[in-house]
């Protein structure tokens, strides 16, 4: 597998789990919240999904500064 495929998907999962974020979001803030009522079952899978945004995008960046690291590594030794 080549580094820039590596780079590549870890950009696209951060840019997919950021999508998923807004989604969540919108769908967190168009709920009635707000109202002291007890969450619906669409607000909780919402916040659940935004949980698994979070999770996403911060595999995505440690898998992005992984990629960045061997590259670097890579670069020493062809030096």
């Amino acid at each position: 597998m080549a580094i820039n495929s590596i780079s590549g998907n870890a950009v696209q999962g951060i840019q997919r789990g950021m999508r998923q974020m807004r989604k969540s979001a919108t769908d967190i803030a168009s709920t009635n919240q707000l109202n002291g009522q007890i969450p619906t079952k669409d607000a909780v899978r919402a916040l659940v999904e935004l949980h698994q945004s979070s999770l996403q995008i911060s595999t995505s960046v440690k898998a992005l500064k992984t990629a960045d690291t061997v590259i670097g590594s890579l670069l020493d030794v062809k030096a």
